[in-house]
């Protein structure tokens, strides 16, 4: 069976440390924030 290719959508949102851990951004912290409380981003 050969090598599967890494999923395109999973490349761009996860970064791999230096130590091998997965970096990643949590939801609904983009955008529309002004009108958010800071308890709710």
């Amino acid at each position: 069976m050969p090598k599967l290719k890494t999923h395109s959508g999973a490349k761009k949102r996860f970064n791999l440390t230096k130590s091998g851990k997965v970096k990643r951004a949590h939801a609904f912290k983009s955008h529309i924030l002004t009108k958010k409380d800071t308890k709710r981003t």
